[in-house]
């Protein structure tokens, strides 16, 4: 089975449980922290994987350094490190963190542009294409990116909105080229 799916599975039991328990958003706190913590800090992967320290170790380790966290991530650590399942920690991390985005209407986007954009054009931006995506709201990721020469392209998912220049200029050309082949 693969890791991917590994993940989910996890993400979507804490998920059930965080809608039983009504403790969604202090899940989600706590996991975009934990995330963070494995993003920044490699060697804690490489401690919860080391075959010299005992699985004892490892659980009060968790323990340890995540007391200060509810104790459904807590146990759900020590279960993935039960099970040789640490590697897939920051993948459960973004599959729980999309469930919510999805319970909330909100998806994911990268907007790029040729320049950084202010907030209330991001704003904007998102407001104008939540709604054809069927969403509350984007959350956005700028990207600058000069090869687009000037306008928007903004990808949400797999759909991708294109009102670059760059964009409009592939496409002038397709007809051109494919009115010369006729």
């Amino acid at each position: 089975m693969s890791q991917s799916i590994i993940a989910k599975r996890y993400a979507d039991a804490l998920f059930q449980l965080g809608k039983e328990k009504a403790k969604l958003e202090q899940f989600e706190s706590e996991l975009v922290t934990l995330r963070d913590v494995f993003r920044g800090n490699k060697e804690i992967i490489s401690f919860l994987n080391h075959p010299r320290f005992s699985m004892g170790q490892k659980k009060k380790f968790v323990s340890d350094s995540f007391q200060s966290f509810s104790a459904e991530i807590v146990n759900t650590l020590k279960l993935l490190v039960e099970r040789h399942r640490e590697e897939i920690i920051v993948d459960m991390i973004g599959f729980y963190i999309e469930m919510m985005n999805d319970a909330k209407g909100i998806a994911d986007a990268d907007v790029y542009s040729v320049r950084e954009l202010s907030e209330a054009e991001k704003q904007r931006i998102s407001e104008t294409f939540a709604p054809k995506v069927g969403k509350q709201s984007l959350n956005l990721t700028n990207i600058v990116d000069p090869s687009i020469l000037g306008g928007l392209r903004l990808r949400v998912g797999n759909r991708i909105f294109d009102g670059s220049v760059s964009g409009k200029l592939r496409r002038i050309e397709r007809k051109l080229v494919s009115a010369n082949n006729r």
